[in-house]
């Protein structure tokens, strides 16, 4: 591999972090294994300025696939040449290295596999890889780093290693390898810990699954709930045929009040939070469980609120593009030859949908650089003032903005009868329920006597802590003083 950053070392020839015992470029390092992963592991090593030996039951066939820096060898030679061993094989290949437990007393050996499915085994690889070699020291590590990471640099993806094992010095010389190779170990404790290491490369978006079902749960109830009012009412009442309106219409009508609803549900928590350290009269009471895990969804939730805000962007600009709008459009501009209307400008109803539209703009532009900066790379170049007006005051402008978007939407179709198809309300007006509650809790927080209270509270002031009280004194006179009553 050659050019770019892995033409030559990271850290070049340095021990870590000024220690002189540090594993410096030129040690060499074995690698059981001649799949993908041991191949990348290989080419990173030998571009960190280690020296590579791999060990495979058909050197001469897989020599082509290493680095020529690389010592392509038999497995029991590349032992024997090495005391930090890779094992890049499968758990149920591991029997296969039984023959080598002579050579490998006393060697640390490396296990980098993962399963198929989550806690698929009663104990973890590395376990297993132990109950095997008993006179090797195994640790737990590289797992959680994909091969493509390995080959295009640290920096292209997850720089922590994730690493654990029984024995401390072992531990900390495969931590030290790590860090020559550009990646940032971190020590997961003892060998128990394997097992959820090793299933944390299996895990499928963890802090998305409740937002992504909240999201999918609330559009659900507003699809079915405009399919009924749009769809379903003509059908029934009229005998009009407005199925064609569910891929586009329908659609475009549900995400914007998925959005808006998301937008305060990011929000929300906050305000309960608030209203339950102001109850209590302290900071230092948990919060349940089901707010704490609110809490720590808010980028995700935040961030479905601004994916369905786009599509939502994308679905209003292909509307005039359908061939159903092109029909109607013909079918109103007929009508209006025949009734002889010359002029149709509606002054209230250009300026509302002019107002309606540059509204939306801003919002979805908020909305935008909100997602940017919950990025990390963005996130990190901020400071904590920087990212919190960010998230927090234009947050909430966004909220406001967004507010003012459906208001300008609705208008007056509130007050018509006619927009109660089945008597059900117009869709907007649901959707305000929510994020007019956060608005008016804000406003309220706003106020001078309860901010002051709440700031004080987050301060570590807490309700009851400090009482006056007045003894008398031995001279017939009157002390003050404080005591404690902590709540």
């Amino acid at each position: 591999m050659s050019g770019g950053d892995m033409a030559k070392p990271l850290l070049g020839h340095r021990s870590v972090e000024g220690d002189p015992t540090a594993p410096a470029a030129g040690r060499s390092i074995g690698v059981l294994g001649s799949g993908d992963f041991a191949r990348s592991l290989a080419i990173r090593l030998v571009c960190s300025g280690f020296k590579v030996v791999v060990g495979s039951r058909n050197p001469k066939r897989k020599a082509g696939l290493f680095p020529s820096a690389a010592e392509v060898t038999f497995q029991a030679e590349a032992v024997k040449k090495t005391d930090v061993i890779f094992v890049a094989v499968f758990r149920e290949h591991y029997s296969t290295l039984c023959d080598l437990a002579d050579v490998l007393v006393g060697k640390i050996l490396v296990d980098v596999s993962n399963n198929t499915e989550i806690n698929h085994h009663k104990e973890s690889n590395a376990e297993y890889l132990a109950s095997l070699f008993p006179a090797c020291t195994v640790v737990k590590g590289f797992n959680v780093v994909s091969a493509w990471t390995l080959q295009s640099g640290a920096r292209d993806g997850n720089k922590q290693v994730l690493i654990c094992s029984n024995n401390q010095e072992a531990k900390r010389t495969v931590a030290e390898i790590a860090q020559v190779m550009g990646f940032t170990p971190v020590d997961m404790g003892c060998m128990s810990s394997a097992c959820e290491i090793e299933n944390i490369p299996l895990r499928l978006l963890p802090a998305w699954k409740i937002p992504i079902f909240l999201s999918l749960g609330l559009f659900l109830c507003f699809f079915t709930y405009n399919l009924v009012r749009q769809v379903i009412h003509p059908y029934i009442r009229e005998q009009k045929n407005k199925f064609y309106k569910i891929p586009i219409e329908v659609v475009n009508t549900t995400l914007p009040c998925v959005a808006y609803v998301m937008l305060s549900l990011v929000y929300l928590p906050g305000v309960l939070a608030a209203c339950l350290q102001l109850y209590y009269g302290t900071k230092y009471r948990r919060f349940p469980d089901w707010l704490d895990q609110w809490l720590q969804h808010r980028k995700q939730i935040g961030l479905l609120s601004f994916f369905c805000a786009a599509l939502h962007a994308v679905y209003s600009l292909c509307l005039p593009m359908r061939r159903s709008h092109r029909y109607q459009l013909i079918e109103t501009a007929v009508k209006q030859a025949v009734e002889k209307k010359m002029n149709i400008w509606v002054e209230e109803e250009v300026w509302r949908m002019e107002i309606y539209i540059s509204v939306g703009i801003i919002a979805l532009g908020l909305l935008s650089l909100l997602a940017i900066t919950s990025l990390p790379s963005i996130a990190n170049s901020l400071n904590w003032r920087e990212f919190s007006f960010i998230q927090s005051t234009l947050g909430f402008v966004a909220l406001l903005i967004s507010t003012l978007h459906t208001l300008t939407y609705g208008w007056s179709r509130a007050f018509d009868e006619n927009q109660y198809k089945f008597y059900l309300p117009p869709t907007y007006t649901l959707t305000l329920l929510v994020p007019c509650t956060v608005i008016l809790a804000k406003v309220v927080f706003s106020l001078p006597c309860i901010h002051h209270r709440l700031v004080r509270i987050r301060r570590g002031w807490e309700k009851g802590r400090y009482v006056k009280f007045v003894l008398p004194s031995t001279t017939g006179e009157y002390s003050s003083g404080e005591t404690s009553s902590h709540v």
